[in-house]
């Protein structure tokens, strides 16, 4: 299941990077992020390693994330494994007006044991809700002044 979104956020790439870059912030306005627990022993750049305890309405699980893409003020690639599993890319692009274009794109799969495509049929719009919710809250949280 691919999922894409974005919204435009009044900052530049390079403010965005560095609210987004600390992975264990994410939990501040990212609504389905209860906890964070980096499990390597760095904290930035390609290699990180951590576990999410993540929540959607009744679902709770922990991912095993892994940061593999990590390009500062561009983009920052994570896969995950646990009950849902997939890969995720924030992507930063800079609009003409020096604000930032917040891309978040999400390929992820749902297992037969949990239903499969049927199960991505009803999660999709779900998770889409979710993640613009999220995505507004970093937007008011890096505008904030």
């Amino acid at each position: 299941m691919f999922i894409r979104i974005t919204e435009e956020i009044e900052a530049s790439p390079e403010v965005v990077w560095k609210t987004i870059s600390d992975i264990q912030t994410h939990v501040t306005w990212m609504t389905d992020a209860s906890k964070i627990e980096i499990t390597s022993e760095q904290t930035e750049g390609v290699g990180v390693t951590f576990n999410c305890d993540t929540k959607v309405g009744p679902l709770r699980t922990t991912d095993k994330m892994e940061v593999t893409e990590w390009i500062p003020g561009q983009t920052l690639t994570i896969s995950h494994k646990g009950l849902v599993e997939g890969k995720g890319s924030f992507i930063l692009e800079r609009t003409s007006d020096a604000r930032t274009l917040f891309v978040w794109e999400e390929n992820l799969d749902f297992p037969n044991l949990l239903g499969g495509k049927i199960v991505e049929f009803f999660a999709k719009p779900t998770l889409k809700k979710i993640w613009r919710k999220n995505l507004y809250n970093l937007k008011h949280f890096i505008e904030m002044p």
